[in-house]
């Protein structure tokens, strides 16, 4: 017997506005039942689980323990820029110079997720 990952949950204040950042930054929608002011929602990704977004009435302190890593369609850097325009805030730069590495952003209630090189980024890099 084994357990199948039903969903991502993450804690946040606003589970509407957070799902519809996220909407954006994975290009899925919401369920549509989802309403502004549901404690509940989740964003609908094209495989595997569903991204399950829960208010709590606390805050976020500390760094995530787990974290979403993001391999972006278009180059990490263009990815990066992307993200940065819909709301997402830079944490730390993990690109190295030969074009490795990652860079850390964060979404809008401060959870820190990852962008790492792209299928094209990496293929440039290997030939």
């Amino acid at each position: 017997m084994v357990s199948v990952l039903q969903n991502v949950a993450i804690d946040c204040a606003d589970a509407y506005e957070l799902a519809r950042f996220w909407s954006g930054v994975t290009g899925r929608p919401l369920h549509p039942e989802d309403r502004p002011g549901d404690r509940e929602t989740q964003v609908l990704l094209a495989e595997g689980p569903v991204l399950h977004f829960n208010q709590v009435p606390e805050a976020k302190t500390i760094k995530n323990r787990i974290h979403l890593c993001l391999r972006p369609e278009t180059s990490r850097d263009q990815e990066v820029d992307r993200l940065l325009g819909l709301g997402a805030t830079f944490v730390a730069d993990h690109r190295n110079p030969d074009g490795s590495g990652w860079a850390i952003l964060a979404d809008p209630e401060g959870n820190e997720f990852c962008v790492l090189r792209s299928e094209s980024d990496r293929a440039a890099m290997n030939s």
